[in-house]
């Protein structure tokens, strides 16, 4: 199939491998953003260019807003052009965490960007979205093609190649569905921790009732925003006895200090994988997004 592969000149180190895995071309767009914020998008197309039935577009959402204004404005445009099969690509996937109301007149966002997301493109592959209270991705976003594949497996495998019978820790429950995968796939102890939320950096962390004296561990989550939780699991950890702590997570949003946060509270290595671009990146996701996107280009268009 005729396809074209897109992405931000910022996530060509992400997003080249992957459409390379694909062998499709992979051509970068410009943003200009002007003095009033607003956006100028430029893609790399030749007006008289027939435009490819197929087209992949990588941009993943962390510091959403802004990006999608982007995927409007871009998905828009080439339908314009005559894309006859849009496909998203976003590694990270925002506003799934605000999945219910918690205080009233609160928005739901989930399923409101959810449902923008079905309305420009015909699927949508991600990595790990935070589903705490449904099933399958495709109660976020209405469409047959919502895709979502592990970085678990990849971090696991890493953390395997790096210690000697880790001991594999979550950070609160909603973590387990994360640790307990990789624990299994290479052979390690894992517990999960309670956690006691009262604000945004504002957490208390109960350890799980496991021997952690000597132990090296690795605290593995989904997602690293402001490290308050990791850092407080981190301290709780070696005030038990662990040897070393680090940390692994799929998606290292790590806003504002929170890396500087992880390092005083005594966190060793920090990996994590390239959905979103991080120093901390260790692991590629390209070769199991390019397993989840090779069905989707080969299905015949209506």
């Amino acid at each position: 199939m005729s396809a074209l592969f897109l992405c931000s000149v910022e996530e060509k180190s992400a997003a080249c491998p992957l459409a390379q895995a694909l062998a499709v071309p992979c051509l970068s767009y410009e943003c200009h953003r002007f003095p009033d914020q607003e956006l100028r998008l430029t893609l790399p197309l030749q007006d008289s260019a027939a435009l490819p039935a197929t087209v992949v577009l990588y941009r993943s959402l962390d510091r959403p807003n802004d990006k999608l204004v982007e995927l409007l404005l871009i998905a828009r445009h080439l339908r314009r052009l005559g894309a006859r099969q849009l496909i998203l690509v976003a590694p990270y996937l925002a506003y799934m965490r605000q999945d219910i109301a918690f205080h009233s007149g609160e928005i739901v966002s989930q399923t409101i960007v959810g449902q923008f997301l079905a309305e420009l493109f015909d699927g949508v592959i991600t990595v790990d979205p935070h589903l705490h209270r449904i099933e399958r991705l495709e109660q976020a976003i209405p469409l047959s093609a919502a895709v979502f594949v592990s970085g678990a497996p990849r971090l696991a495998d890493l953390i395997r190649d790096n210690l000697q019978q880790p001991l594999l820790i979550g950070p609160d429950a909603e973590s387990r569905q994360w640790v307990e995968s990789a624990a299994v796939r290479i052979g390690a102890d894992f517990g999960v921790c309670q956690k006691v939320r009262r604000g945004d950096r504002d957490v208390t962390v109960e350890l799980p009732d496991l021997p952690v004296n000597g132990r090296q561990v690795v605290v593995l989550d989904d997602v690293a925003s402001s490290g308050h939780t990791l850092a407080q699991a981190t301290r709780a950890l070696l005030n038990a006895g662990a040897a070393t702590v680090d940390v692994a997570v799929t998606h290292a949003l790590f806003a504002g200090d929170a890396v500087e946060l992880l390092k005083q509270a005594g966190v060793g290595n920090i990996w994590s994988t390239d959905t979103i671009i991080h120093d901390s990146n260790a692991i590629s996701m390209a070769p199991l997004l390019a397993e989840a996107l090779t069905p989707l280009l080969n299905v015949p268009l209506d």
